[in-house]
């Protein structure tokens, strides 16, 4: 989560969505950067309309505007998986040892699926039941985000490729009726 103060502007760092590299870039233009741990860097919605936007607006009187990236759902599943795949290499027994990522996704749409693959979902990070971030991008056309944080904070920016997952198989194969 980035809040840049002066510009009454808070990034909410969607898991999985390029957050590592906006903070890369952002991180010294913030009045205030949390990266960890994950579950303040993550915050969502829910918890900063509660926790945080009331001590912002106690101190400001005004309201943040909220910002966050969207990736289109099979590639931030495919994120996700290549995500908690970094960690085979050093545990044998790590959960993900032969889970392709059709069985991943398998069991992420089942509720009662591995657990390795409960990841949440960005409607759950973006929304809550009567509210939403105030400005959602696409991660897919992140052009017009960083056109609109050139606009809004006056300066260029140019993202670096960092924290970027192994390259594996991510493919999903289509099942007939009979299979």
């Amino acid at each position: 989560m980035l809040i840049f103060w002066e510009k009454r502007l808070v990034f909410l760092a969607t898991p999985k969505a390029g957050s590592t590299a906006i903070e890369a870039a952002l991180e010294g233009l913030a009045n205030l950067a949390v990266q960890r741990p994950a579950e303040l860097k993550h915050t969502n919605l829910r918890t900063y309309r509660h926790h945080i936007e009331p001590w912002l607006h106690s101190i400001t009187g005004e309201k943040f505007t909220t910002i966050a990236l969207m990736r289109e759902p099979i590639s931030w599943l495919q994120s996700w998986y290549r995500f908690r795949l970094r960690d085979d290499g050093d545990d044998p027994d790590h959960t993900m040892i032969g889970m392709s990522f059709a069985d991943f996704a398998a069991a992420y749409a089942d509720p009662a699926g591995s657990a390795i693959a409960q990841v949440g979902t960005q409607s759950d990070f973006l929304t809550t039941t009567i509210d939403r971030v105030d400005r959602i991008f696409r991660y897919e056309e992140i052009e017009s985000f960083t056109h609109f944080l050139e606009d809004r904070l006056d300066c260029g920016i140019s993202l670096p490729r960092v924290n970027v997952p192994p390259a594996v198989d991510v493919s999903l194969r289509v099942r007939t009726h009979n299979q």
